[in-house]
């Protein structure tokens, strides 16, 4: 399994993005989505996930300003970034794993690149 993500860039605060995550390979329904970001000098956070039935979580920083979704067709997930602010500047990852549990603790087994987004004040 390969994950690709984009989709970031420079964005005003107040502004909006929307990052994509491609898997290649295995059947992406049956997998768990996690949307991941780490700032300068922090730890990695997880943002937000999706599992196979559509379930989702985020994490409080983030609700009701970001918005996770899928599309099993083209085996990809999103992440819509409404309402940027400062704070939000970091690398997005996604990551994707069979198990929920493991997507939330952040111990997926797939990993993609990552993709840089900056907020400007």
């Amino acid at each position: 399994v390969q994950l690709q993500a984009s989709g970031g860039g420079l964005v005003q605060t107040g502004g909006s993005l929307r990052l994509s995550c491609v898997q290649f390979g295995r059947t992406f329904s049956n997998y768990a989505i996690g949307w991941f970001r780490q700032a300068p000098g922090k730890e990695r956070e997880i943002v937000a996930a999706i599992d196979w039935d559509d379930r989702t979580y985020y994490t409080d920083s983030v609700k009701g300003r970001f918005t996770i979704s899928r599309d099993n067709a083209r085996n990809e997930a999103y992440l819509e970034v409404n309402n940027v602010k400062p704070e939000d500047t970091a690398v997005y990852y996604c990551a994707s794993d069979l198990r929920w549990s493991l997507v939330l603790r952040g111990t997926a087994d797939y990993w993609g690149q990552g993709t840089l987004v900056t907020v400007s004040s």
